[in-house]
């Protein structure tokens, strides 16, 4: 089995088990924004120190850091910071399965981004994909207090929305940032890509939190025992996924990665013990056939 499949898959099992600790900590001791910030306060000094490692052990140097590859980092950490506080939010709001499937729709975003700034074409089969993947949403998008009532957009599939178009900037991004290294060492460009972004994305929250949310950075750090957790799942997650960017394309890479919504679907059902209405099953398959339709098609 070829190496960027098997980071695939992993990264989609760590992002699973990250998001349900996330979720779990939000809902007991910190807020969205403190939930998202012990993804990077725990992954930034671990992400630098095996990248050091690493770089030690292969006697190899740092390879240049340009203004590109700061640039790009910069924008994807942002919007993966903001992914992931809609991501916490929705997780309070809709079961961890629906959740999760209405973050996939990462990909079908991620198209209709491409014809809106690079002027691409999706042919009538890519249309007909968006359209059903629009449909999966309208079914996911009622209230759960009122699921007979249709709405465009509830605050629910609102946040999904958000996260998964969010998500889906990050990871152009980033996959930029590392293609500008330009070395041939995937394990080498994932990590220090991954150390750099999660420092700036460290930094950069704990002066926001400092300014907006006075003593919540100490109430992450005070819940170290399960906070660091989110932490390391966070960086290996990070690292299979920037691995997987660097050996192969975003829409191989992404289509593999879909093996996320079966992994959320066990963990909604046997760990949350959450149920599943029939409604948000038909909505959860139309989504999930619409984003691997566009996946083939790309």
């Amino acid at each position: 089995m070829d190496l960027w499949i098997v980071m695939a898959v992993a990264a989609a099992g760590f992002q699973t088990v990250r998001f349900l600790l996330q979720r779990q900590l939000s809902q007991v001791r910190l807020t969205a924004t403190g939930a998202t910030f012990a993804r990077f306060v725990y992954s930034a000094p671990a992400a630098a120190a095996l990248t050091a490692v690493y770089l030690w052990a292969q006697g190899a140097a740092l390879p240049a850091l340009n203004a590109g590859f700061w640039a790009y980092g910069a924008v994807g950490g942002a919007g993966q910071v903001a992914a992931t506080i809609c991501t916490v939010m929705l997780f309070g709001r809709r079961n961890f399965a629906v959740g999760m499937t209405l973050i996939k729709t990462e990909v079908l975003l991620t198209a209709l981004v491409g014809i809106v700034l690079l002027g691409e074409v999706i042919s009538a089969a890519g249309l007909g994909a968006i359209l059903l993947g629009l449909a999966g949403v309208l079914v996911l998008s009622a209230p759960a207090a009122a699921p007979g009532r249709w709405r465009l957009l509830s605050p629910s599939a609102g946040l999904g929305l958000a996260a998964g178009a969010l998500f889906g900037v990050s990871a152009v991004c980033y996959r930029a940032a590392s293609l500008e290294l330009g070395g041939t060492d995937p394990f080498l460009s994932a990590g220090v890509t991954l150390a750099a972004v999660t420092l700036m994305q460290m930094i950069g929250m704990a002066v926001w939190m400092a300014w907006r949310e006075p003593g919540e950075a100490a109430r992450v750090l005070a819940a170290w025992r399960s906070a660091g957790w989110i932490g390391l799942t966070s960086m290996a997650g990070s690292f299979c996924w920037f691995t997987a960017f660097t050996l192969q394309t975003a829409a191989y890479v992404k289509a593999v990665g879909q093996v996320e919504l079966i992994f959320g679907l066990i963990v909604s059902v046997l760990l949350l013990c959450e149920r599943i209405t029939a409604r948000e099953l038909i909505g959860m398959a139309l989504l999930s056939l619409s984003i691997l339709a566009l996946i083939m098609l790309t």
